[in-house]
């Protein structure tokens, strides 16, 4: 192929404009840069031109020059595929957010970490968030800093990596240099004065003798809370009689100074220390390699104010008194730790051909902690039980109470082999993975309802069992699941002339429990002229049930919209998410969860127009059946089946994961770069833009079954549609820019953001908003640099939020007085914020490479 028509059919497109700059500059770096090996292909001589399905490949310059600390938003702000949802009062959503690739679910883009499966967090998102539903990777346990670029494959590539990768596969590469290091430090914080955020990064790279190299990574991570809450416009105290105009008159005095910022609804506090250690040594013909990563993160979210007023939430006692007269914030308490550690063995033969031998192992915990709670029904029941007065009861109630844990584990074996022939390139492989998922009961009274036995209220008041703000798990729903997987691949590429590519791929994975698939991939990349290339690729996916699909399960209080009142306060209903096998399930039914199934279409362009402007326009189509979805919450009157087993069950209301939808995505992908001279200094311009459709084409009940005879739009409802719908921005634009003039490097970027519609009872629109960023960067020595800079600089914020309010109104004193008038204490969508609502952050940093 000629070296022209190469660079024409770049297929890597690097946007972070960092490394389109030492593309210019140096020519021994683009060399380098165009050999590694990127996923998308298995040939290890392919160059990453030679691509025939879109891949980014962010530097790690790039990813820095965002002025974000974490990953998934570093990702967000050079990547316009990607989005990294922010959500609030949405349990533990607010510590682990949703990664999602072309406005597909979490659990339907595959991460790697040096080309091997990368295990998923234990997490799976039950609340009215992106993602419902699902199971993603959490992006922020690997610290930033041990990166060094980030590949995304923007296609389906199931029949070459397995479940999971229908919407594309993200690979992280981490640092491998053995030698130098840094330590880097910075800190921000919101316009407002909150979310302060300390960063502290130190790297080395060590050599081992001549043959090996050694590099780790420590990160320090402290984000302090950002709070946007409104007022408490509703009445916290009984006694409150509505006026002629609908005002509050207030009747308990302590109305009149009862706090009213009760809400905490924003970004969770957070502390995060993060370790990664990447090596390989030469031995032999071959490398031995390995990595290990580790994060502790500890989380600090909030829950809804249980105010005095509330009767279930907040006991009244023998005084006539709350439990806790002032009201209380339940805090959720997240541990979540992250490790993975991988060691393997690459030999290379003397007939083109090589061997790669490794094991993999991941896991992920999270232990949740319920804080500032109460068991309502348990100090209900020592007023009835106990001699003990109001008092006594209110100094004995248990505050805290660990509510849970959860664990998923991933084991992978492989073994790789490849040969590359005078024709073609061949690519053989096997894969044996273990799946492992517990769940372990938290205490007693984060779960006990102490005032019922048997659905039967013991005494003359009943009142919410369980810790307020997040209920615990008891013994009956303890899970400790094993799930193996076996799977081998072919992947085969050939040149057929100078000017064309095509690679195919095939691949069968056979799964404990719901049986096997087979996948298939063709792609080709062909260079019409020196400056103009065409590529495309057809496949079919699938993914597996994931093990939070198949075994989570739990009964816990969700704030819904009241259904009789779309515009009024939204309540509290007892859910249960009941696994499929369950009791329950099984009476009314429900069948066993199967895998999705995707059908992936491409077709693209790569055109370099000058020397230094180049453009990719990716069109793709991606058609999933059977994806699993979890149900509306589904109350009593809907089937004779079902409201025995909820009956029986203790819930209120049951929520079940089934196959029960089908969906076609569409979109357009655009990127072009622009690399001149500006006034003595270089100039790298990068234009990035997604836009993507999904359409939920279909929705099904199980038939033969407790829900056989129900509507599909009482399974699913409108608000299930919207979130795979509508909840994530039709499209995304940037521009970016990066100069550098001297000791100076200015990266300037402009993020639009389009719209988006929540469906919350009502349905609202969003607007689409432009987000600033600014970084400056001074190179004071050889080795120290100082950066300042700011994000969303011009403090942007979503629209005001309309729909799904609570604790609205407005509240006036016997003279007319008003104590507080309120819209309601979600100023903004607490269910979805594509760039949250916290506003502008400012930063500064320093920086020693040694």
């Amino acid at each position: 192929m000629k070296n022209k028509t190469m660079k024409a059919a770049l297929v890597p497109i690097v946007i972070g404009a960092a490394s389109q700059t030492a593309l210019a500059q140096e020519p021994a770096q683009e060399q380098e840069i165009e050999q590694i090996s990127v996923i998308g292909s298995r040939v290890s001589s392919r160059s990453a031109d030679e691509l025939p399905v879109p891949v980014d490949i962010l530097s790690a310059e790039a990813l820095a020059n965002t002025g974000q600390t974490e990953v998934g938003r570093m990702l967000q702000a050079i990547a316009p595929s990607f989005n990294f949802s922010s959500s609030s009062i949405s349990d533990g959503t607010d510590a682990l957010r949703p990664a999602t690739l072309r406005g597909l679910g979490p659990d339907q883009t595959l991460v790697l970490i040096n080309g091997k499966r990368r295990h998923q967090a234990s997490l799976i998102h039950i609340n009215t968030s992106v993602g419902r539903g699902t199971a993603g990777t959490d992006m922020n346990a690997i610290p930033a800093s041990s990166i060094k670029r980030i590949e995304v494959l923007r296609d389906g590539a199931a029949a070459q990596y397995g479940s999971d990768a229908i919407a594309g596969v993200i690979n992280i590469v981490l640092n491998d240099a053995s030698e130098g290091g840094k330590v880097a430090v910075s800190y921000g914080e919101y316009s407002e004065g909150d979310g302060e955020t300390t960063n502290v990064d130190i790297s080395k790279g060590f050599a081992l003798g001549e043959n090996g190299y050694l590099n780790a990574t420590v990160n320090f991570r402290d984000r302090g809370v950002t709070n946007r809450a409104g007022l408490h416009g509703s009445c916290q105290f009984s006694g409150c009689t509505e006026l002629a105009d609908g005002n509050m008159l207030l009747g308990d005095p302590r109305e009149a100074t009862a706090p009213r910022t009760t809400f905490r609804i924003g970004d969770a506090d957070s502390q995060q220390v993060g370790l990664t250690v990447n090596t390989g040594y030469q031995l032999g013909e071959g490398e031995l390699y390995g990595f290990i990563t580790y994060s502790k993160r500890d989380n600090q979210s909030a829950a809804f104010f249980r105010h005095n007023a509330n009767d279930g939430g907040n006991a009244p006692l023998q005084d006539g008194d709350a439990t806790i007269p002032a009201g209380f914030l339940p805090k959720i308490n997240s541990d979540i730790k992250d490790v993975s550690y991988n060691f393997g063995y690459q030999v290379d033969f003397n007939n083109d051909a090589s061997l790669d031998f490794s094991y993999t192992y991941g896991q992920n915990n999270i232990d949740y902690t319920t804080s500032d709670t109460i068991n309502s029904s348990f100090a209900n029941s020592l007023q009835y039980t106990t001699a003990m007065t109001a008092s006594e009861i209110r100094s004995s109630v248990p505050r805290e109470a660990f509510a849970y844990g959860l664990e998923l584990s991933l084991q992978t074996l492989n073994l790789d082999y490849t040969q590359e022939f005078d024709l073609f390139s061949l690519a053989l492989g096997a894969e044996i993975r273990t799946d492992e998922y517990r769940v372990t009961p938290g205490d007693e009274y984060s779960y006990r309802d102490y005032d019922t036995e048997m659905g039967v209220s013991l005494f003359a008041t009943d009142r919410s069992a369980g810790s307020q703000g997040f209920g615990g798990i008891g013994p009956v729903s303890e899970v400790d699941e094993t799930r193996d997987v076996i799977s081998f691949y072919a992947d085969a590429e050939t040149e057929v002339t100078d000017d064309l590519i095509v690679s195919g791929a095939v691949r069968y994975d056979d799964y404990d429990g719901f049986g096997d698939s087979t996948n298939f991939k063709l792609a080709a990349n062909w260079s019409i002229t020196e400056d103009i290339a065409i590529r495309g690729a057809t496949s079919t996916g699938f993914r597996a049930p994931s093990m939070q699909q198949l075994y989570f399960n739990n009964i816990s209080t969700q704030f819904i919209t009241d259904p009789n009142n779309p515009a009024g306060d939204q309540i509290a209903v007892q859910v249960g998410t009941f696994r499929n096998d369950s009791v329950l399930a099984q009476a009314i039914g429900i069948p066993e969860l199967k895998e999705e199934e995707a059908t992936n279409f491409s077709l693209g362009t790569v055109i370099q127009v000058t020397d230094s402007i180049n453009l990719t326009v990716d069109w793709y189509s991606i058609d999933i059946d059977d994806r699993i979805v979890i149900s509306n919450k589904l109350g009593a009157g809907l089937s004779p089946a079902l409201d025995a087993a909820l009956l029986a069950s203790g819930a209120g209301a049951g929520q079940f994961f089934l196959n029960g939808a089908d969906t076609e995505t569409t979109g357009v992908d655009i990127i072009a770069t622009w690399n001149t001279d500006v006034m003595g200094g270089d100039l790298d311009l990068t234009f990035a833009a997604n836009f993507t459709e999904t359409e939920v084409v279909n929705i099904f009940t199980p038939q033969d079954s407790g829900l056989g005879d129900i509507p599909p739009e009482d399974i699913f409802s409108e608000q299930d549609i919207s979130i795979i719908e509508e909840w994530q921005p039709e499209d995304r634009i940037s521009l970016i820019g990066l100069y550098k003039l001297g000791d100076f490097t200015v990266n300037l970027a402009f993020n639009r953001y389009g719209e988006y519609t929540i469906t919350d009872g009502d349905s609202q629109t969003y607007g689409a908003e432009v987000l600033t960023d600014l970084r400056i960067n001074y190179q004071l020595t050889e080795n120290v640099s100082f950066n300042i800079g700011g994000n969303n600089l011009f403090d942007v914020y979503p629209d005001k939020n309309e729909i799904g309010n609570s604790r609205t109104g407005t509240i006036v004193d016997a003279n007319g007085n008003v104590i507080v008038s309120s819209p309601g204490v979600f100023t903004y969508s607490r269910r979805s914020a594509p760039f949250g609502f916290n506003g502008a952050f400012y930063y500064a940093g320093a920086e020693y490479k040694f």
